[in-house]
């Protein structure tokens, strides 16, 4: 098959999104033989954040700035300039990743024949305060052959007239990331590590007032937060205020988060919401047992409690958070074991092959109709 993935920027970007697309159209190309091409709305010559196979081909089509709000005015630049570029590629099938390229690729399709996946990487409550975006998410709806989610629970949270073009896959192991945790060798040094970026709904804040109300208890223990955001320099003069800056450590972002993991006692993740817990599953890759919020739907479906990780409860989410990594503290055996089955578990459920396998299912059933025309 001819596919043509898109996402609105690859350069700079480091986030799941980002690093998922890159492994699938890697792996797809590489493994299964398809004539595979990422479209993005980076300028031309700029590298992406992670990489990509060389017999994937990159289109960057440099309208707007790829990593800042879409004005209106640049919408409308982009719609005519996808429709340009997929009606000069004719691929089989376009793959659109994430709210930002899908809703604008399924107004530039609509007419054509060329079926579209849309491919979702957030949850339903993402929209509950985004009315606008959510009414054009209803609206590409009927251009669009197919919505990928991450969870049948996710799915589950949409309007049924949604839920019926939907179906799920998970995000995979990266095999670079596989390998560098083979290779690397793993730690326990007493310190909690979490990675994110530096947004209010990853919680960090949260999981910083829960070490905080630890930190006599185990003076021994040192917080990590590896992630670039707007928040970071607040954190930072939390830490200070509470007199912990020589005990919690805000590096920015980290170019090997294997090493980062292999590094840790264990992993703790305070958001709010995720539509899946990448980091969790590389976490438990690593061998790393992980505490994180019941509520926090995208983890919750990754993580078996009392097995793999710690999924904490109540309605006071510091407290919470609080039990959780005392809990991991004060039992290495209980860190050990549940990292062991963790790390046992994620390769089977997660692997790129099983993901691409799915992939490949889903992409020829959209491909079948569109050919028949």
């Amino acid at each position: 098959m001819k596919l043509l993935f898109a996402i609105k920027g690859l350069h700079q970007a480091a986030g799941g999104a980002e690093r998922v697309i890159g492994d699938v159209c890697s792996h797809l190309a590489d493994q299964h033989g398809h004539d595979v091409s990422v479209l993005t709305f980076d300028r031309p010559g700029a590298a992406p954040f992670y990489p990509l196979s060389r017999k994937v081909r990159l289109i960057q089509l440099g309208i707007g700035d790829s990593r800042a709000p879409t004005s209106m005015r640049t919408l409308v630049r982009r719609i005519h300039a996808l429709r340009q570029a997929v009606g000069s590629e004719a691929p089989d099938v376009v793959v659109a990743f994430m709210h930002s390229m899908f809703i604008p690729m399924s107004f530039a399709l609509a007419g054509t024949r060329i079926p579209l996946v849309a491919s979702e990487h957030i949850v339903r409550g993402y929209y509950r305060s985004r009315r606008v975006q959510f009414a054009l998410f209803a609206a590409a709806i009927p251009f669009i052959s197919r919505v990928t989610v991450l969870s049948e629970s996710i799915a589950r949270e949409y309007p049924r007239w949604i839920q019926r073009k939907m179906v799920t896959v998970t995000n995979p192991i990266s095999p670079s990331f596989r390998k560098k945790v083979e290779s690397s060798k793993q730690e326990d040094p007493c310190r909690i590590l979490s990675i994110g970026r530096f947004s209010e709904r990853k919680g960090h804040a949260t999981l910083l007032a829960a070490f905080a109300s630890l930190a006599h208890e185990f003076p021994g223990w040192s917080l990590r937060i590896v992630g670039e955001g707007v928040q970071r320099p607040v954190l930072l003069r939390e830490a200070k205020r509470l007199g912990l800056q020589d005990r919690v450590s805000l590096p920015g972002a980290a170019s090997d988060v294997a090493q980062e993991l292999a590094d840790a006692s264990f992993f703790a993740l305070a958001s709010k919401y995720e539509s899946f817990g990448l980091v969790i599953i590389e976490a438990m890759a690593c061998g790393k047992a992980s505490v994180a919020l019941a509520d926090c739907q995208g983890v919750s479906d990754v993580i078996d409690d009392g097995e793999t990780g710690l999924l904490v409860r109540g309605t006071d989410p510091i407290k919470s958070m609080a039990d959780g990594l005392r809990s991991l503290i004060i039992s290495k055996r209980q860190r050990e074991e549940m990292g062991r089955l963790a790390r046992k578990r994620v390769f089977t459920r997660y692997s790129i092959e099983q993901v691409c396998d799915r992939w490949e299912s889903i992409l020829r059933n959209v491909c079948r109709p569109a050919q028949q025309l």
